[in-house]
């Protein structure tokens, strides 16, 4: 099977390289083009006409819905839509909807993960549908990515990608205000992770934004717009109604994003504490 990579952003612009390299990419396209990338084509409609498989990955809904739009009347029966963009549930079932109607299948794919763990093909799907498809995309999928959790639904896959989201939101968040509050009484960023180390509350997310928080960079693995752009959807969503830590977070990146972060990696929430 040939996949084609539609949306180059900081993760699909890497998946897509991985396919290239394995010899599956049938194609690439962006909005904003990048004719000198592997498998560059003009159209998303020609990315769709040259791949078995057609995978999306972009900001958010309206993004999705616009690429269906346009790809949508050259679907159809033997083509396949992998949806790997964090969106809602209820987004993700409509454009299924959409996608079957024409006769293609659908897949649920959203992930975990930012730009080094694709880079080293780390990346952890969420597979909601169908088990036969999952199984036949399984090589594909398996060139980028080092697990594929097989979740349940369409709507489910969509709902923990969410809730993992809200889970590093609110992890980033703790982790800037203790590291503030350590700086403010004169303790070292070296003595800081030292410590936590050996602490309880030592996490991957930790161990991940050290090196950026002490140099102070926020060049984006991913981004606050994006983090964001989760937490609002997961706040929209029925089940995400009444969580304080949540709104909290939610507020703090668009503190961040007002003022100028939106690019930055969402460790810049340290930087909304600095301010205060």
């Amino acid at each position: 099977m040939k996949i084609g990579v539609i949306g180059l952003g900081i993760i699909g612009g890497v998946w897509a390289r991985h396919y290239h390299a394995a010899g599956v990419l049938a194609g690439t396209w962006n909005r904003t083009a990048q004719p000198d990338f592997p498998g560059w084509l003009p159209t998303p409609e020609a990315v769709v006409t040259a791949a078995d498989v057609v995978q999306i990955v972009v900001a958010d809904p309206s993004a999705v819905e616009s690429v269906l739009i346009r790809i949508l009347p050259v679907l159809g029966p033997g083509k396949v839509v992998v949806q790997s963009s964090t969106i809602d549930a209820a987004s993700s079932a409509k454009f299924a909807a959409l996608v079957v109607a024409r006769g293609a299948r659908f897949l649920a794919a959203p992930f975990t993960g930012s730009k080094p763990a694709a880079e080293q093909r780390q990346t952890i799907y969420y597979l909601g549908g169908d088990r036969g498809l999952i199984a036949e995309l399984e090589p594909l999928l398996s060139l980028v990515s080092a697990h594929r959790f097989v979740i349940g639904t369409n709507e489910q896959a969509c709902t923990l990608k969410l809730a993992m989201n809200l889970n590093l939101a609110a992890q980033m968040q703790g982790l800037s205000e203790a590291l503030t509050l350590a700086r403010r009484a004169g303790v070292t960023d070296d003595v800081f992770f030292e410590a936590m180390g050996k602490n309880a509350g030592y996490s991957g997310l930790t161990k991940l934004k050290e090196p950026k928080l002490k140099a102070r960079d926020f060049s984006p693995q991913f981004s606050v717009k994006h983090m964001h752009k989760d937490l609002r959807l997961a706040t929209g969503t029925a089940a995400g109604a009444g969580f304080p830590v949540l709104d909290a977070v939610r507020e703090a990146l668009k503190t961040a994003e007002a003022r100028g972060m939106a690019e930055e990696d969402f460790s810049a929430l340290i930087k909304v504490l600095e301010t205060r």
